[in-house]
């Protein structure tokens, strides 16, 4: 799940993004590991002009443990989508 904290409409400056994944997914090396897997995807989605400019904060369900970085990168896309940010979307 990811949700837009705050536009940052006509900056040049790349997307932040936070991440809270929670203890029940597992101990602070999965955790950490997941963190630098959704990091690296947003990080590509957002040279690919995924993801406009702005605040985000990221959560992840368990599945995401064990998802290869292709479904967790299209799931990123997938949800900036959803939020109606595709590239040529609205910012």
């Amino acid at each position: 799940m990811v949700a837009r904290v705050a536009p940052r409409t006509g900056s040049s400056e790349p997307p932040r993004v936070a991440f809270a994944i929670g203890r029940k997914l597992g101990g602070a090396v999965a955790r950490n590991r997941l963190r630098r897997r959704l990091r690296a995807a947003f990080t590509l989605a957002a040279a690919d002009g995924r993801v406009p400019a702005g605040s985000y904060l990221a959560t992840a369900l368990p599945a995401a443990m064990a998802a290869p970085f292709s479904q967790l990168s299209d799931d990123v896309t997938t949800a900036m989508s959803m939020m109606g940010h595709e590239a040529g979307g609205r910012a």
